[in-house]
């Protein structure tokens, strides 16, 4: 019988030093990893889609002064979007199958603690068992000496493979919490990514309603398409003053010891990539400045209230820093689809001209995340960024009488955080 249990736990010992080997069903693990692999080549397949439509949009943008060619450009908006909607939808897919791995790892994972708490229990108990019996008793108990050193070399043997034994089973059990949360993470990945998903839907049926009406309000004719480019240039101009006029008295009331330490890093920049910066913040003398914002400098400039950078359609806009999206919205004739974020220190950083906006109201975010997408929304002359940087509790929402709704409040120069 002593025999027998000895043979047993080794028997236990060997499998718990043997498990990586024998844990998830090898053709289980290879499923699961072709199906990832597939996925993350379904991926790369899209993003390369999304560079070419992306650089296929740039030239329609340029060239969007007819009808034919802005009906064009809403087109080439169209198939970026929906490619990236099928992108999303692979990662959603990919993102619930390494879901899937990892809910076998754990089963497998407390499948190794339960064999290892068995081996650690019938070791113990068999070297206890050899301490109560005593060296003579086991001396005499044995038919001759050999079996009673072939025992005593088990007991030492079993001994040092105890403390393996509970070392393993420490590494196993942090081994167990990590793959809890490497779990835990992957199902919020997989929320943010459904979530993201249903913005970029909405954003895409944003383009096709704004084609349809081109379309409908134009009746094709090439004429009318320039009628509606002056009213839009109109109105732009007109959209720029009220937001100026709402803006100003903001600015003229801000506390300047309310205000954040002005240092650079206090924000991330913007944009992925780092871009073009096209128009910084404040006075511009230049005679589109003069045509398009309000007057500045005796009206020798035009006051630009924020920082544009141009990047390729579709670039990822990121977050400055952590913090909570407070407001979203659209002003085709001024800032197209925005979003802004309230962050910890009080400022507020909205993002303009978006192509694609994938968070809503009321979402978390942390620095670096992906905000959404760059476009050329509204009233622009090309893919970029209208990054503004708002006073701490001057941010408001506006509905517009010329423009949708608007983001207003006491605009700082991004660069002094940035």
């Amino acid at each position: 019988m002593k025999k027998f249990l000895i043979f047993f736990i080794l028997i236990l010992v060997f499998n718990i030093f043997c498990l990586p080997d024998l844990v998830l069903g090898q053709t289980e693990t290879e499923r699961i990893r072709e199906e990832i692999n597939l996925r993350e080549q379904e991926i790369e397949k899209l993003k390369k889609e999304q560079e070419l439509l992306s650089k296929s949009l740039a030239g329609t943008q340029a060239e969007a002064q007819t009808l034919q060619n802005k009906i064009n450009n809403l087109n080439g908006q169209i198939k970026y979007m929906e490619n990236q909607i099928s992108l999303t939808a692979v990662n959603i897919n990919k993102t619930a199958t390494e879901i899937n791995g990892t809910e076998n790892n754990i089963y497998d994972t407390q499948e190794k603690i339960d064999i290892q708490k068995k081996a650690i229990a019938q070791t113990i108990l068999f070297l206890n068992r050899q301490d109560n019996e005593g060296l003579l008793f086991l001396l005499l108990k044995n038919n001759n000496i050999s079996d009673f050193l072939r025992q005593e070399h088990y007991a030492n043997s079993l001994n040092a493979d105890l403390v393996n034994l509970i070392d393993k089973l420490k590494n196993t059990k942090n081994e167990f919490e990590t793959q809890k949360n490497q779990l835990e993470n992957k199902k919020n990945e997989l929320e943010k990514l459904k979530q993201q998903q249903g913005h970029e839907k909405i954003s895409l049926n944003e383009v096709k309603i704004q084609n349809s009406s081109l379309l409908k309000s134009t009746k094709g004719q090439e004429a009318e398409f320039q009628k509606l480019l002056t009213e839009a240039e109109e109105r732009e101009r007109e959209a720029n003053l009220e937001i100026f006029r709402l803006e100003d008295e903001l600015r003229k009331a801000i506390d300047p010891n309310s205000l954040p330490l002005a240092r650079s890093g206090a924000l991330g920049w913007p944009v992925q990539v780092k871009g073009t910066v096209t128009q910084s913040y404040g006075c511009i003398h230049t005679n589109f400045a003069r045509r398009y914002y309000p007057d500045c400098d005796k009206g020798k400039g035009g006051f630009h209230n924020g920082y544009d950078i141009g990047a390729p359609y579709g670039t990822p806009l990121l977050a400055g820093e952590d913090g909570k999206v407070i407001a979203i919205g659209s002003a085709p004739s001024a800032y197209g689809v925005w979003l802004a974020i309230e962050h910890a220190n009080g400022l507020v950083t909205a993002y303009t001209h978006m192509s694609i906006r994938s968070l809503g109201v009321g979402q978390e975010v942390k620095r670096g995340d992906i905000v959404g997408r760059m476009g050329s929304t509204g009233l622009s002359t090309g893919s970029h960024i209208h990054f503004m940087v708002y006073a701490p509790k001057t941010f408001t929402v506006q509905k517009s009488k010329i423009s949708g709704t608007l983001p207003i409040g006491a605009t700082l120069n991004p660069l002094n955080y940035l």
